[in-house]
C-alpha cells in the first residue's frame, strides 16, 4: 500500500459514464504512469473507424470506464452487506485498470504478426509485475486477483468472467462512439442486481431480462462491429503489411521505421528488453510506417501500404461454409494477373480463414441468477427466453478476401 495521506480525489468528465471519481492514490498513481498513459495512443477498435468515423475512443478511456464501473459496483455490493475491505476495493479497481496495460498497436493484428505467441494478458501480467516491483509490492493483492487466486472469487469474475466490467464497458463504449445502437445495455441497473453468495457473483432475479438484453447484445456488436467484414478485411491486410516487413527484417533488409518497431521486426530478444521495447510503442509506430512504406522499393509491401493508407481494401466475401482450395487457387491466378506478381507472393493478397462468434458460455461458471427462495441457476435455464439457450451455440462463418481490381 502507497501512503495516502495528502491524496485528494481526482474527478475525470467521461462521455459514457459522466464523473469518474478517483478516491484512490495508488490508483490514480498507476494512471500517471508513463505505461499506462501510453494507452491514449492505442485505440480500442483498431482499424473499426474504417468502417464507423467516430470510432476513435482509446484504450485509456475504455480502462478508466471499466474502473469506475468495477468501483460502482463493489459500492453497491457493499451496500448489501457483502463484506469487502477498503484494501480489497482499491486492490480490484487497480486490478481492472491495468488490465488492458499489455495491449500493443492495434490489439490483436500485433500478436499475430511481430509479438508472435504472448498475448496481451501475458504481457499485462509482466507488466503488473514490474510495477509492482517499482511500488514494493503494492500491486501484489490486484495482481492476485487479477490472476483469479484470491481466496474469494467474485473480484476476478468482475474483471474477467461472463458478466464482467470490462465487458459492460466496452460494449457501452463501443456502441456510443460506432453509433450501432445494439450494444446499449443496462449497465447501471445491471450492477444494481449484483450480489455474492459463497463468494461467487450472481445477478438477482429481477435482473434476468436485463441480462439477456446483455448477452444478445454482445451477439450482435460482434457481427456488426468487432466481426465486420470489412474490419475483417482491413486488419488482415496490416497483418500481412507488418509480415511482409518482418520478411524484408529476416532477409537483412529492414523497411525504416522507429527503434521499437524495428526491434520487434528484427525478431526482438530476451524478456525484460522486450518488454522495454514493447512498452515504447503504440499506434504511431505503426502509422508512421506504414506512411512511410508506401514507397518502398519492395513493390508488394509499397501496394498493401497505399491500399490501407488509401481506403483501397480488399474485397471479402462472407459465408457459413468454408471455401474450396479451387476457389482460393481461382482468386489466387485472378490476383497474380491483375498485379503482376509470382504465386510465391500472392499469399499477401489471398487471404482466407474463420470468425467465430460466442455470446455466452456457462462453463466455467457462467452468469448465476439467485431466486428469490435462494436457488442459484444459470441464466440459461433460468430464463424463459428461449433463443438464450441457441445464444450459447459458437457460430462460425467463413472469409476470402482478395484483392480487388
Amino acid at each position: 500500500m502507497l501512503n495516502t495521506s495528502g491524496f485528494r480525489e481526482k474527478i475525470i468528465n467521461d462521455p459514457v459514464h459522466g464523473f469518474i471519481h478517483v478516491r484512490s492514490a495508488l490508483v490514480f498513481k498507476f494512471i500517471e504512469h508513463p505505461w499506462f498513459q501510453r494507452l491514449r495512443r492505442i485505440r480500442q477498435l483498431g482499424l473499426s473507424e474504417l468502417v464507423y468515423p467516430g470510432a476513435t475512443h482509446t484504450r485509456f478511456h475504455h480502462a478508466l470506464g471499466a474502473m469506475h464501473l468495477m468501483s460502482t459496483a463493489l459500492d453497491i455490493l457493499k451496500s448489501k452487506g457483502v463484506a469487502i475491505s477498503q484494501e480489497e476495493h482499491e486492490a480490484a479497481c487497480a486490478a481492472l485498470l491495468l488490465h488492458d496495460i499489455g495491449h500493443g498497436p492495434f490489439s490483436h493484428t500485433l500478436e499475430r504478426s511481430i509479438v508472435q505467441g504472448v498475448s496481451h494478458e501475458d504481457i499485462s501480467r509482466m507488466l503488473m509485475h514490474r510495477l509492482d516491483e517499482m511500488h514494493n509490492g503494492a500491486l501484489q493483492l490486484a495482481r492476485s486477483i487479477f490472476a483469479g487466486t484470491y481466496a474469494r472469487p467474485f473480484f476476478h469474475q468482475l474483471i474477467s468472467g461472463q458478466l464482467d466490467m470490462d465487458r459492460l464497458d466496452y460494449l457501452m463504449r463501443d456502441s456510443f462512439y460506432t453509433g450501432v445502437s445494439e450494444g446499449v445495455v443496462g449497465a447501471d441497473r445491471i450492477i444494481h442486481m449484483l450480489n455474492v453468495v459463497n463468494d461467487e457473483l450472481v445477478v438477482e432475479e429481477k435482473g434476468i431480462y436485463s441480462i439477456e438484453k446483455f448477452i444478445i447484445a454482445r451477439r450482435l456488436m460482434y457481427w456488426q462491429v468487432y466481426l465486420h467484414k470489412t474490419v475483417i478485411a482491413a486488419d488482415n491486410l496490416l497483418w500481412k503489411i507488418l509480415l511482409r516487413a518482418r520478411e524484408l527484417a529476416g532477409s537483412g533488409h529492414t523497411p525504416a521505421s522507429t527503434d521499437a518497431l524495428t526491434y520487434f521486426l528484427e525478431g526482438g530478444g530476451a524478456e525484460d528488453e522486450m518488454l522495454q521495447r514493447f512498452v515504447e510503442l503504440d499506434d504511431t509506430d505503426i502509422q508512421l510506417a506504414v506512411k512511410n512504406w508506401a514507397r518502398h522499393s519492395d513493390r508488394v509491401l509499397a501496394l498493401l501500404c497505399q491500399s490501407l493508407m488509401n481506403r483501397r481494401l480488399p474485397r471479402i466475401q462472407l459465408r457459413n461454409s468454408a471455401f474450396s482450395n479451387e476457389e482460393i487457387a481461382g482468386k489466387t491466378a485472378d490476383v497474380c494477373r491483375i498485379l503482376g506478381i509470382e504465386a510465391k507472393d500472392a499469399v499477401y493478397f489471398v487471404q482466407t480463414g474463420e470468425l467465430e462468434n460466442e455470446a455466452y458460455r456457462s462453463e466455467g461458471g457462467g452468469i448465476q441468477i439467485l431466486r428469490k427462495n435462494g436457488k442459484v441457476e444459470d441464466v440459461a435455464s433460468a430464463s424463459d427466453n428461449y433463443s438464450l439457450q441457441s445464444l450459447k451455440t459458437t457460430v462460425t462463418k467463413y472469409y476470402l478476401s482478395y484483392w480487388r481490381e
